[in-house]
Formats: C-alpha cells, structure tokens, sequence
C-alpha cells in the first residue's frame, strides 16, 4: 500500500493547493477600505424584499428571530396567504409571542370573489397601520404587501406616508413583488430576489418544510 506521500492522487491534491495559494498571494489587496466612511447608529430602519426570486418572505422572517433574539416586540402582518395557510413560521412565531394576522382569503389566483379580497386587504392595512402608528412593537413585517399597492387595492401614498412618520423606534420590512418606486425611495435597504431556476417551473409541488 503506497504511504501518503506516494499517492498520486494526495500529490494531486497538494499540487491544487499550492496553485491556489499562489493565486492568493498575487492577487492584489483591495486598494480602498469599501467601508463608507461616517457610518452612524439610527433609531429603526426600512427594509424592502422584492424581485421575482423566492425568498422574499423567508429574508423577512429570519429578520424576525433575529428581533426576538433580543426581545423585541414583534408583529407580522400577512395581506395574501390566509389564516387557513400555516406556514412554519407562523407556528413557531405564535409561540414565541409574535403578534400575527394573517389578512388575505387565500392566494387570488383561486379567488371567487375579488370585491371580498379588496375588502379584507383594506381592513389588513388598517390593521397594520394602526400597529406602526400605536407604536407597541420595535418590528412591524408587512408581508406581500406590494402587491396590494400595484394592484391598486391600498393607496400606495399612505402606506408611505405611515411608514415614514412612524414612531422613531419601529423597524418595518415590506415584501413582495414589484415593489412601487415610491416604496423603494424611503427604504433603507432595498433586496431583490433574482429567480434563476424554480422547482414550480418543473411541476415540483411546494414542500412543507422548505417552502412553507
């Protein structure tokens, strides 16, 4: 049996190793610090998750065991899926305390009566801005809400209108779709998914667990 040092294929393994050190060691140390220079502390932030890719929603709710982490009150306000779609967050959520409401009759695409969708997106949004406005929680997550606004369903204005004279403490994360410019304007960070290959794309059910 040959010794480690006489495998070929260990010798191989080295050789790469070596290759990529010296690859290291000739590439050029950034030339500038990338860190903007100034940087401060503000009460809350505005974050956005828009694009066509998967994980908008996802990003959002790893913001929120991040928020409990350090005991922050913490609200998610859900304006498609009903209260009839439980997804996994939302379990481990309301277990932890998250105050959750879940708005939408489901996804619209399955809908027979869009005038009873607008009526519960509206009183969703009446909802949620009385949660931004009363002030009681450091992370409100406006979740789908975009689409309400593209469809014309809410006045996009006042949703920006709420989220820019909300209490100085309360984080808000919007997500969805096509995000409306005026959205992405007031928003400190602005994340968009890009799909390159969903498993929907080739009949692959959504899978509880990894989906949902």
């Amino acid at each position: 049996m040959n010794s480690g040092g006489d495998d070929p294929r260990a010798h191989g393994h080295s050789t790469r190793v070596a290759d990529l050190m010296d690859a290291e060691q000739t590439t050029d140390a950034l030339a500038e610090d990338p860190r903007p220079d100034g940087l401060r502390s503000v009460p809350s932030l505005v974050l956005v998750n828009t694009g066509n890719g998967k994980g908008k929603s996802s990003a959002a709710f790893g913001v929120m065991l991040r928020a409990l982490a350090v005991d922050w009150n913490v609200a998610v306000c859900q304006f498609i899926k009903s209260s009839d779609w439980k997804v996994g967050e939302e379990k481990l959520g309301r277990q932890l305390g998250v105050d959750w409401h879940a708005f939408g009759d489901g996804f619209t695409w399955d809908s027979d009566n869009l005038d009873d969708d607008k009526a519960h997106a509206r009183t969703g949004w009446s909802t949620a801005k009385a949660l931004i406005d009363a002030g009681d929680h450091q992370l409100v997550i406006l979740d789908e809400l975009t689409y309400l606004c593209s469809w014309g369903w809410i006045d996009t204005d006042e949703v920006v209108t709420t989220i820019t004279n909300r209490p100085g403490h309360v984080n808000v994360i919007v997500t969805g779709r096509d995000a409306p410019e005026q959205i992405v304007e007031i928003a400190d960070t602005v994340t968009e998914m890009t799909e390159v290959k969903h498993a929907y794309q080739q009949g692959i059910r959504a899978k509880r667990g990894i989906d949902y």
